[in-house]
């Protein structure tokens, strides 16, 4: 049995963990938690810094220790605290960026925390968690009847991107920015976000956001 603790960006993707990416791993014992940072005395998730996300593992990782460390962070918006930030944003290639990030985050988070490199799995996700619904827009577009007004425009976002991680970093280029505009009814993160996500499946996932695919492989080789 493998407890893994997952640190989520907000509430959309700890809803994501919780009922759409733990549930796969049971099976193996492989349990994950998904959790939210606190940013304030009553604010969670959100606003993650790398001295907050040090703090807590320092905390969780002597508080459980037998349990695995892993992130659910998003590219987007993450915050120029983190080590090399700056370096990693000079490589072209969003792949790259955050392989690079996910090794510096690796090896500063050992480093301060004290715990053995084996348990901490850094995971960051380009450019954020609402990439992946762009896997499959025509299941996405089955979670609100009137969202399949606007299949075609949506296939047009996907099919202007090599993959659903490529779309891309800016306010209003963002993926979730892109479906809070497009779709009416609204698109709303923490309600449609994990209900898409189970709607579209790991496996459609895995097969078209080969970054997000390496995350689950890892995780899955924990068993």
């Amino acid at each position: 049995m493998v407890d893994v603790i997952v640190f989520a960006e907000g509430q959309s993707e700890e809803q994501f963990i919780k009922q759409v990416v733990a549930p796969s791993l049971r099976h193996q014992r492989i349990y994950l938690k998904a959790q939210t940072l606190k940013t304030s005395q009553q604010g969670t998730g959100g606003a993650v810094t790398f001295d907050r996300l040090t703090f807590y593992a320092r905390n969780v990782l002597r508080q459980y220790p037998n349990a695995v460390l892993s992130t659910f962070l998003d590219l987007y918006g993450l915050d120029t605290d983190f080590p090399e930030f700056h370096e990693a944003r000079r490589q072209a290639e969003v792949t790259s960026r955050v392989a690079r990030l996910e090794a510096a985050l690796h090896r500063e988070v050992v480093a301060k925390v004290g715990c053995q490199a084996e348990r901490f799995i850094p995971h960051i996700q380009p450019y954020e968690f609402e990439g992946l619904l762009f896997a499959d827009v025509t299941a996405l577009c089955e979670i609100e009847p009137r969202w399949k007004n606007y299949l075609n425009k949506l296939r047009a976002i996907r099919d202007a991107f090599p993959t659903p991680e490529h779309i891309n970093d800016s306010f209003e280029t963002k993926p979730s920015r892109r479906l809070e505009a497009l779709l009416e009814p609204r698109y709303r993160k923490t309600r449609h976000g994990p209900l898409a996500a189970g709607r579209i499946t790991l496996a459609v996932m895995e097969a078209e956001c080969l970054h997000f695919r390496t995350w689950m492989e890892r995780l899955r080789k924990l068993a």
